[in-house]
């Protein structure tokens, strides 16, 4: 790899020359998971600062090229994933049609009365019982995105015992025969609450998408799920389909 000079009398910040370079050499020379030199090294290439050179590797993170891993180094990222969100979209699905491997992890579930917001959506009272579901989705053993899940207590009683894991939408049609279709679906980007930054690996200044789903039965119509996704922003592009 060959030498690569800034120029300080060019009027353009050293950091932004440096981050262009790295640009061009990450979309040419690097393949997903390869790692870039040390920081020290590529400061000592470029004859700059490590301040200086970090900024310059802020701006390939910014744009999702590349991820600092803790103790490890900066590595080098997947394109921003293409998911669908349609009428019927599952995320295990989508995603295991692409090659990829999909995991899901429960955080929490319990029972609580239902707030106002998630009281009309789900066109009960407010106060009424409902089953709040935590998961967390990684692809290909990276964090993904952060659902939480409000279902009305009523309609499954017994979902919080049954239900252990994997696809919910597949359980809910398995066990319950209960197959659900979209609705509703608004997009908002927004920094990450709680403890989601740390669920999801990403630092608390970044932005996520976060997106507010109604689904109901197609049997009858009615609202079963209202569902508030979080996904990493950096990876992940949104298709709305009709």
């Amino acid at each position: 790899m060959s030498l690569y000079a800034v120029t300080r009398e060019s009027g353009e910040a050293l950091y932004a020359q440096i981050a262009r370079q790295l640009e061009q050499e990450v979309s040419g020379l690097y393949a997903p998971g390869d790692f870039l030199p040390s920081e020290g090294d590529l400061a000592a290439r470029f004859g700059v600062n490590r301040h200086t050179l970090r900024r310059a590797i802020d701006e390939l993170v910014d744009t999702g090229m590349v991820e600092r891993r803790h103790g490890k180094g900066v590595v080098v990222l997947d394109s921003q994933l293409d998911y669908q969100i349609g009428t019927g979209t599952r995320f295990t699905e989508n995603l295991a049609a692409l090659g990829m491997f999909t995991a899901n992890r429960i955080l929490r579930k319990q029972t609580l009365p239902a707030i106002k917001r998630v009281a009309e959506r789900l066109a009960i009272r407010e106060g009424d019982p409902v089953h709040w579901i935590e998961t967390l989705r990684t692809v290909d053993e990276r964090p993904m995105c952060v659902i939480s899940h409000f279902i009305p207590a009523e309609r499954f009683p017994d979902l919080l015992s049954r239900y252990l894991g994997d696809s919910l939408h597949a359980f809910l049609a398995a066990e319950y025969g209960c197959q659900l279709r979209r609705i509703e679906s608004l997009v908002t980007a927004v920094l990450p609450q709680g403890d989601d930054a740390k669920c999801l690996g990403m630092p608390q200044n970044r932005p996520v998408l976060r997106v507010k789903s109604v689904n109901v039965d197609d049997r009858d119509g009615a609202p079963v799920e209202y569902a508030i996704t979080r996904f990493r922003a950096d990876r992940i592009q949104l298709r709305i389909n009709p």
